[in-house]
């Protein structure tokens, strides 16, 4: 009988953990309140995007002058300049999940891409390619498809020249 009660015991505290992870898993695929909704991703492995213009205007991005080396003062000044096509492009460290990023634009309002060469690799993919008359669309195809790997950031270790 003591048995039988251990069992059953087990067995109500993994249901209850079944339930409460699909209640958090229900909860997590609904649009935050604060955060626009975002598009789906066309596949499984493609990180929160969004794939129109935002309606809204668009939180700022750090200012590049509080950072200490010359390659993230580039991509963030970089990223101020293309805030619309950087809310549009999927950012592949997956911090979508792993800080509720909604876009690559999430990186630059915070420190997020001081830390990562993969967030400015895309930044600056996303940056050359607007100067080159590309569209957010064509860009995110690039990024999807992984053109961010073959960007250089060791060019941006000087400081860039005065606009």
């Amino acid at each position: 009988m003591r048995k039988f009660s251990s069992l059953a015991v087990i067995f109500v505290f993994t249901m209850a953990g079944f339930g409460f992870g699909l209640l958090h898993a229900q909860d997590a695929s609904q649009p935050s309140p604060r955060q626009p909704a975002q598009e789906k991703s066309p596949g499984p492995d493609v990180p929160a995007y969004h794939a129109t213009r935002s309606k809204d205007s668009l939180p700022e991005t750090l200012d590049p002058s509080q950072f200490p080396d010359q390659q993230t003062k580039n991509a963030y000044a970089l990223a101020a300049k293309v805030k619309n096509v950087l809310y549009q492009q999927p950012c592949y460290c997956h911090c979508d999940k792993e800080m509720g990023h909604t876009s690559l634009l999430s990186c630059y309002t915070d420190r997020h891409a001081s830390v990562c060469s993969l967030c400015q690799k895309e930044a600056v993919l996303a940056y050359t390619e607007t100067q080159k008359g590309k569209t957010p669309t064509q860009i995110r195809k690039e990024i999807i498809d992984g053109k961010w790997k073959d960007v250089d950031l060791s060019v941006y270790e000087t400081p860039a020249p005065s606009n």
